[in-house]
C-alpha cells in the first residue's frame, strides 16, 4: 500500500478515536508537502471540520498528536493554519530502500491475463515528402507513450498508417514524370524520401506559376473591387490549372489500376519507404504493424456505401456522400467525393473497423496533432451511428505543433525542417559542445562518437517530450543541448557521474552489497531522493493515465537535480562513517537505475561515461 493510503487510513482512525466518526474517504485529502514547509505529506483538515466542530488548527494538532503516537511512519508533525504537515521517519525511508528491489523493472506493473489491450497509431506520414520536425515530435510521443502504457501493465500494439495514395503523391509523381529525366536515389545520391519531396516542391512551384499566369491575364489593379476579382480568379485558376487537373486525372487512373500509373507509384513509394526506415532507425522507433492507405481505403468505401444503403448517410445531387451531424452539434461531413474517390475520413472508418476486427483491441489511440481534433470527434460519432460498439473507445492523443524561432513550416514550399537534417545538426552540436567542455576527455574516437550520438539524440528527444503534449512548443536546438539546464544531456551527465562514483567504489574495494543500516540519520537531500524513488511507480501510472511522457521527463529531471545537489553537498566515497558511506553508495546506485528506467521510457539512452 502506498504511503499516502497508509496515512489516509491512520487519519481516518484518528477521527474515529477523537470524534467517534469514521469520515468518508473522499474527505481525507493527503498530498505532498510544498517545498517551503517542513514535512513530506500534508493532510488538509478543512473538510473534516464539520466532524470535529473545532478550529482548523486545533483539529490538525489533535490528528497530528494521534498520528505521531500511533503511526510508526510519522516521526513528527507541524501545523500551518488548516494544514497538517507530517514528517516521515528516517527508518521508514531506509527500510523501503533496503527492502525494495530497484532493478530495471522497478516502476513497472506486470500485465495480467485479460489486461487491456491498446493499439497506438503514430507517425502516419505521407509518401510525398520526408519526415520533418513535426513528425519527430509525433514519433517520439507515440514511441514513449507505447513504452509507458506497457510499463503500466497494458498490452500494446504499435502501428503506423502510411498515407501512400491520394492527390499528394500524384503531385510528386507527375512532377517526376515531367521534369525528373529518370532521376533515382542511386543516380542522385539522395535519400528516396528527400528525392520525392523535392518533386512535390517542384509541382507546387510550377502550379503557382500557372495560377499567377491565369490571374495576370485579367489585369491586376489595386482597387478593392479588383482585389476581390483577383481572389475569385485565383480560386478558379487553382481549380482549372492544367497541372492540378492532370494530377487529379492521375489519381483516377491509379484508382482504376492503370498499369503504368501503378508502376510509377510503386517505384516512387518504394524510394520513400526506404528513406522512412532509415530515419525511424536513427530515431530508435519501430512498429508492430504497418498499414497502407492504398490497401485500406476501399474497405472504408464499402462501409460508407453500406451506411448509405441503411440510411445513415445521404447522397447529394452531385453524387457525393455525406453524413449529417447537425443534430449532434457539429455539421455535415463529406465521406465520398462526387467522383467516388475517398477522403481521409473514409480511410479512417475502414482502418478502425479492420483493426478492431484483427486484434480484438480494447482501445485505439491516435497520436495526431491538435489541428485534427474535429476529425477524430467526427470519426467516433460516425462509427457510433454505424452501430459499432467500440466507437467510443477511440482516443485522440492530441498534441500541439512544433514551431521554430522563425515561425511555422510549410511542406509545399520546402521550408520544413527535415528530420534527418535536424538529427545531423543535433549530433554536430553535441560533438562541438562536448569537446569544448571536455566531456569526452580520455575516450577513444569510437567511444566518443558513440556518446556524441547518444547525447545529440537524447537532447532532441528530451526537449520534445518534456513539454506537455497538449501545448504548442518552440524548439530551439541550441537550448536543448545544455549540460546545466532542464535538458537530456544534463540528466545523461548525472547518470554518467553516478556510474563514475560506483566504478571508483569498485576499484577501491568499497562494496555496496551489504545491508543498509536502517538506524542512521538522513539529511534532507537524502530523504528527498528516496522520496522521489518511492514515488516513481506512481509517476509511471500517472503518465500512462494522462498520456503524458512529460510527467516522466520532468520527474527524472527533478531527480537528477536533487542528486547533483546532494553530490555537491555531501561526501560519498570520502565519508568516514562506513554505514553512511555504504548507504550513500546504495542510494546512488538506485538513483542511477531509476534514471535509466525513466529515460528508457522516453526512448533515451543513458551513457555510463561522459
Amino acid at each position: 500500500m502506498h504511503l499516502e493510503n497508509i496515512l489516509s487510513q491512520h487519519a481516518a482512525d484518528a477521527m474515529m478515536s477523537l470524534y467517534g466518526v469514521l469520515p468518508d474517504i473522499s474527505l481525507l485529502q493527503v498530498q505532498e508537502t510544498r517545498r517551503e514547509f517542513e514535512g513530506n505529506y500534508t493532510i488538509v483538515v478543512f473538510p473534516l471540520l464539520k466532524i470535529s466542530k473545532q478550529s482548523p488548527e486545533i483539529t490538525a494538532k489533535a490528528i497530528g498528536e494521534y498520528m505521531q503516537s500511533n503511526c510508526p511512519e510519522v516521526e513528527r508533525y507541524n501545523v500551518i493554519k488548516g494544514f497538517l504537515n507530517l514528517v516521515i521517519s528516517d527508518t521508514f525511508w531506509l527500510k523501503f530502500l533496503a527492502g525494495t528491489s530497484i532493478d530495471e523493472k522497478y516502476g513497472y506493473t506486470e500485465p495480467v491475463e485479460g489486461a487491456p489491450s491498446k493499439m497506438i497509431e503514430y507517425s502516419s506520414p505521407n509518401t510525398n515528402k520526408p519526415l520533418h520536425l513535426g513528425h519527430i515530435r509525433n514519433n517520439l510521443l507515440g514511441w514513449s507513450l507505447s513504452k509507458i502504457l506497457a510499463a503500466a501493465g497494458h498490452r500494446i500494439i504499435k502501428v503506423n498508417l502510411v498515407n501512400d495514395r491520394g492527390i499528394h503523391i500524384c503531385k510528386s509523381m507527375l512532377a517526376w514524370k515531367r521534369w525528373g529525366n529518370g532521376e533515382t536515389p542511386e543516380s542522385s545520391g539522395k535519400k528516396g524520401d528527400h528525392l520525392v519531396g523535392d518533386y512535390y516542391v517542384k509541382f507546387d512551384t510550377e502550379y503557382k506559376q500557372e495560377i499567377e499566369a491565369f490571374v495576370s491575364q485579367g489585369g491586376i489593379t489595386n482597387s478593392a473591387q479588383q482585389k476581390e476579382e483577383n481572389a475569385r480568379m485565383k480560386e478558379e485558376a487553382a481549380r482549372k490549372a492544367p497541372l492540378i487537373i492532370e494530377a487529379q486525372e492521375m489519381l483516377r487512373r491509379w484508382e482504376a489500376k492503370d498499369a503504368e500509373t501503378v508502376a510509377l507509384w510503386e517505384m516512387m513509394n518504394r524510394w520513400v519507404y526506404d528513406g522512412f526506415d532509415a530515419t525511424y532507425k536513427r530515431l530508435g522507433v519501430s512498429f508492430d504493424h504497418i498499414y497502407y492507405e492504398s490497401q485500406t481505403y476501399l474497405l472504408g468505401r464499402e462501409i460508407v456505401m453500406e451506411g448509405l444503403r441503411r440510411g445513415v448517410f445521404y447522397r447529394k445531387d452531385d453524387g457525393s456522400v455525406w453524413v449529417d451531424l447537425t443534430g449532434d452539434g457539429l455539421d455535415e461531413k463529406l465521406l465520398l467525393r462526387s467522383d467516388g474517390t475517398s477522403v481521409y475520413m473514409t480511410q479512417d472508418i475502414g482502418t478502425a473497423c479492420q483493426r478492431f476486427g484483427e486484434y480484438n483491441i480494447d482501445e485505439l489511440i491516435y497520436v495526431v496533432g491538435n489541428e485534427q481534433n474535429y476529425h477524430f470527434q467526427v470519426l467516433s460519432l460516425v462509427l457510433d451511428k454505424l452501430g459499432y460498439p467500440w466507437a467510443k473507445n477511440l482516443k485522440h492523443m492530441s498534441y500541439g505543433m512544433v514551431e521554430l524561432p522563425e515561425g511555422k513550416m510549410k511542406s509545399r514550399e520546402g521550408t520544413v525542417v527535415d528530420a534527418d537534417d535536424l538529427i545531423d545538426e543535433m549530433i554536430t552540436t553535441a560533438r562541438e559542445m562536448s569537446y569544448e567542455l571536455g566531456k569526452l576527455d580520455g575516450l577513444s574516437v569510437d567511444e566518443a562518437e558513440k556518446i556524441v550520438q547518444t547525447i545529440g539524440l537524447g537532447a532532441l528527444k528530451y526537449f520534445m517530450l518534456k513539454v506537455d503534449p497538449k501545448k504548442t512548443m518552440l524548439f530551439d536546438p541550441k537550448e536543448s543541448i545544455d549540460f546545466n539546464g532542464n535538458t537530456g544531456p544534463f540528466i545523461q551527465y548525472t547518470h554518467a557521474r553516478i556510474c563514475s562514483v560506483l566504478r571508483k567504489a569498485a576499484e577501491t574495494g568499497t562494496g555496496i552489497n551489504a545491508g543498509i543500516d536502517v538506524n542512521i540519520k538522513l539529511n534532507t537531500k537524502e530523504v528527498s531522493i528516496i522520496h522521489a524513488i518511492y514515488n516513481f511507480p506512481g509517476i509511471v501510472s500517472d503518465a500512462a493515465a494522462a498520456y503524458s511522457p512529460a510527467l516522466i521527463a520532468n520527474f527524472v529531471y527533478d531527480l537528477a537535480k536533487e542528486y547533483n545537489q546532494f553530490y555537491h553537498d555531501y561526501p560519498i566515497l570520502r565519508e568516514e562513517n562506513a554505514a553512511i558511506r555504504l548507504f550513500r553508495l546504495k542510494l546512488s546506485e538506485n538513483t542511477a537505475q531509476v534514471i535509466r528506467t525513466a529515460m528508457d521510457l522516453l526512448g533515451i539512452d543513458s551513457p555510463e561515461r561522459m
